[in-house]
């Protein structure tokens, strides 16, 4: 089984997967870390030197790369699920959730992340929230997609996981 993350950057893909993956005793994939183990850069550096495009190859290059894994929680890039083709990819491979957070939830916490974000790092005040904004409205009919869609500022693994299976779980939400 594959699970794939999906969302805005800064939802929590990654924290909430590494303990998602812990739980279900799955494997963890991280998508960006996959591309900065790859090239040896960092993204911000991927995307001054190469550009946004290229990176998008890169990410589309790692998706495909998570078909041959079993048993893994797979954390996607905030863009990787942002055109059919990665998202079909993503649908016919796996079972798909979004982290779904509003733009000012999503902009405090990138304000407040020691993680470097080469689209946004630019900004600040209303103007990240108001990128943010632009950004999350064109990225939602992708992420909608999703099989199951769960709100990202409180998350909880096991709540994941009985949406999955169809499961009681302890630390469920509502």
């Amino acid at each position: 089984m594959r699970i794939y993350l999906l969302g805005f950057m800064g939802c929590g893909k990654t924290s909430l997967g590494k303990r998602l993956a812990q739980k279900l005793e799955f494997d963890f994939f991280d998508i960006d870390h996959a591309i900065t183990g790859n090239t040896g850069l960092t993204v911000p550096e991927i995307f001054s030197q190469y550009g946004e495009e290229k990176f998008r190859e890169m990410e589309k290059d790692a998706l495909r790369s998570t078909a041959t894994l079993n048993n893994v929680v797979v954390a996607t890039g905030g863009g990787t699920p942002c055109n059919q083709e990665n998202m079909d990819f993503i649908k016919n491979n796996g079972i798909s959730v979004y982290l779904r957070m509003g733009a000012s939830s999503l902009a405090h916490r990138i304000v407040y992340s020691k993680k470097k974000r080469p689209l946004l790092d630019h900004l600040a005040g209303e103007e990240l929230l108001a990128e943010i904004e632009d950004r999350l409205s064109a990225r939602e009919p992708y992420y909608m997609q999703a099989d199951c869609i769960v709100r990202g500022e409180s998350a909880k693994p096991g709540h994941i996981i009985s949406l999955i299976y169809g499961e009681e779980d302890d630390d469920q939400q509502v």
